[in-house]
C-alpha cells in the first residue's frame, strides 16, 4: 500500500473518531427542560442561617432562575457567571469564602450557566470558607 493511501485511510479513521466523539457529547450531555417548572433553592449564609426560595420559572438553566429572582450577582468569566453575592451576602475573598452550589447535597459539576433544571428539583447554595 502506498504512503498516500495510508495517509488517506488515517485521515478517514480520524474523522470517524471525531464524528463519534461529537455524537456522544451531544447525546450524553445534560439536557435542559423547557417550559414552566418550580424549583426550591436553599441558601445557607455565613452565620449558618438558612433561607428557602421557591422559584417558578421558564428558565432552562439554574442561572436564569436565580437571576430572575435577583438572588445572585457576580462577574462574567470565561466559564460563565462567577457568583460572588447570594441573597445580599458577598463572599469575602480575603477569608477564602466562596459559594458552593449543590443539588440534593451533591456538588454541581458545572457552573450555574450550564446546570439544567427540571421541575421539583432542590438546590443548595452554601457560603463556604477555605479553598
Amino acid at each position: 500500500m502506498s504512503k498516500t493511501a495510508k495517509s488517506i485511510i488515517a485521515v478517514i479513521i480520524l474523522l470517524v473518531f471525531v464524528a463519534a466523539a461529537i455524537f456522544a457529547w451531544k447525546y450524553f450531555s445534560p439536557k435542559a427542560n423547557e417550559g414552566g417548572k418550580t424549583i426550591t433553592v436553599e441558601v445557607v449564609h455565613g452565620d449558618e442561617s438558612k433561607k428557602t426560595f421557591t422559584i417558578s420559572t421558564d428558565a432552562e438553566f439554574l442561572r436564569g432562575a436565580l437571576e430572575q429572582e435577583k438572588l445572585v450577582e457576580g462577574s462574567e468569566s470565561e466559564f460563565g457567571l462567577f457568583v460572588t453575592k447570594v441573597d445580599g451576602e458577598t463572599a469575602d475573598d480575603s477569608l477564602q469564602q466562596w459559594w458552593r452550589f449543590s443539588k440534593d447535597g451533591v456538588d454541581l459539576m458545572t457552573g450555574v450557566d450550564e446546570a439544567p433544571i427540571a421541575d421539583g428539583e432542590h438546590y443548595e447554595i452554601t457560603l463556604t470558607t477555605g479553598w
